[in-house]
């Protein structure tokens, strides 16, 4: 971040043709597997049916072989370049003391700098920043082999820039900081006001991606997008233990967030989630073939008339009945028993906030080939929406099928993550070094807020019981109202 820039990136002219692309990719990926396993070829262990994964994490190589992360992208952020092409930067100094003088071996030294870097962890680190970490443009955090937490005041600011990729990094507790200077770059450094403390905060900036990343316990967003953010992609990662997790729009009245564009894919929204998953104000956000196991409030938000285009994704409603909306006669289950009732607890995945029915009706929001478990609903609208989108309750895509197969790796991977034991880079020079050591693992500490995925079986008791309530009555609930 170097200069003050008003000059908002132009948006794809035609966003349904990138959100295509990327269920186009899932089921090549998907049909790819299969038909590996079907010849039981040894190539098919590696493969997951997740085009993000199999793409870099089929190379065996792939620790040798880093920068080709960069090729795996999909969606609106697949044309971030993070620090493809530069140097690779070790970082040897988890300390973040000053800063404006960042000492050479910090994260905060790496990211500030003006050419394209590849920044990656000799070892497990826990940092706990002093102030936001403000990036330039041209970086990639690249935290497979190592387990890396970041923690603390401001946590990551990217504003004014592009081309960041943020990979398989635990980002957690994260508060409000500010009221001093702060270095943004070699040449420049200034005042910054109080933060929001948000885990990793975007604001007028474009290409980004965010994957294999952890998040929870932060003081406002997990992760925020405004001021004319776009081209960006969130996926794989594990959120949990938060109210508010993603903001997508500065206000309903910023026109510039009209051209946002997002793609929200292969991600596990997790336990003790509130709402906004995200919350979306303009723009065209994409939600596809991610895992909701837990909401309080809503899951899907927007005020503003976003385009939301959900396809191929798991809402599993919560279980909490004071969370429900009673809607028509079936019955309802406690935790021990079934028991016949007048009424069926039904809630819904989205919600318009703070508009009138009259003015959303138009919103063009799309429902296709969603799983709708223990009661969850997604409220269609837009022209033909009835017709287009009522299929979304009772057909699945071919992903949708295998989306415990294309989530189950959801949030940091390899040491300190919840599966794969991945290559550890090596130690070097703090500018060079190639290469990894498959034997070193330093478990430092473990992480309790990485979460674990939802075991399948809760999955299939939700649909047991809601089978035997419509086996026992012979009833067909009506379609939801709106």
């Amino acid at each position: 971040m170097s200069t003050f820039n008003l000059t908002f990136p132009l948006p794809h002219p035609n966003p349904d043709e990138v959100a295509q692309d990327v269920q186009r990719r899932v089921n090549a990926s998907v049909s790819r597997r299969q038909t590996l396993q079907i010849s039981q070829n040894d190539e098919s262990a590696c493969l997951t049916g997740n085009p993000i994964d199999d793409c870099w994490k089929c190379d065996p190589d792939w620790p040798n072989n880093r920068q080709r992360l960069a090729d795996c992208a999909i969606g609106f952020g697949q044309h971030a370049l993070g620090g493809k092409g530069g140097e690779y930067y070790i970082v040897t100094d988890s300390s973040d003391d000053d800063a404006v003088t960042p000492k050479p071996g910090t994260l905060r030294y790496a990211v500030i700098q003006e050419e394209p870097l590849w920044i990656v962890f000799p070892s497990n680190m826990l940092i706990k920043l002093k102030q936001e970490l403000i990036f330039n443009s041209f970086k990639t955090l690249d935290g497979r082999g190592a387990n890396v937490h970041i923690t603390g005041g401001g946590c990551i600011t990217l504003q004014y820039i592009s081309n960041v990729i943020i990979h398989n990094i635990h980002i957690h507790h994260c508060y409000q900081s500010g009221e001093t200077n702060v270095r943004s770059s070699p040449t420049h450094y200034g005042w910054r006001t109080e933060s929001d403390g948000d885990g990793i905060s975007i604001f007028g900036s474009k290409d980004i991606w965010i994957d294999h990343c952890s998040l929870s316990h932060c003081k406002d967003g997990l992760i925020d997008a405004v001021m004319g953010s776009t081209g960006i992609t969130i996926s794989n990662n594990f959120f949990s233990h938060h109210n508010e997790v993603m903001l997508l729009g500065h206000s309903d009245d910023y026109k510039p967030d009209s051209g946002m564009q997002v793609t929200i894919a292969f991600n596990h929204f997790g336990e003790k989630l509130v709402q906004r998953m995200p919350r979306c104000r303009r723009g065209y956000i994409h939600v596809v073939n991610n895992d909701f196991t837990q909401w309080e409030m809503y899951a899907i938000g927007g005020s503003g008339n976003p385009t939301i285009n959900s396809q191929g994704n798991r809402y599993n409603a919560p279980t909490n009945p004071n969370a429900k909306q009673i809607r028509s006669s079936l019955c309802t289950v406690t935790s021990s028993l079934l028991v016949h009732s007048t009424n069926l607890l039904r809630i819904k995945v989205t919600k318009r906030v703070d508009t009138a029915e009259g003015e959303w009706k138009g919103w063009n929001w799309r429902s296709e080939g969603d799983v709708m478990v223990n009661g969850a609903f997604f409220v269609a609208s837009g022209e033909g929406a009835e017709f287009r989108y009522e299929k979304a309750y009772s057909v699945e895509p071919k992903s949708a099928v295998f989306i415990d197969l294309l989530t189950m790796h959801s949030g940091v991977l390899g040491v300190g993550g919840r599966d794969n034991d991945l290559g550890k880079w090596s130690s070097g020079a703090s500018r060079g070094g190639t290469g990894f050591d498959s034997g070193a693992e330093d478990d430092d500490y473990s992480d309790d807020m990485s979460g674990s995925n939802m075991p399948l079986s809760y999955a299939f008791f939700s649909v047991s019981i809601a089978m035997t309530c419509f086996l026992f009555l012979h009833f067909k609930p009506p379609s939801p109202m709106l």
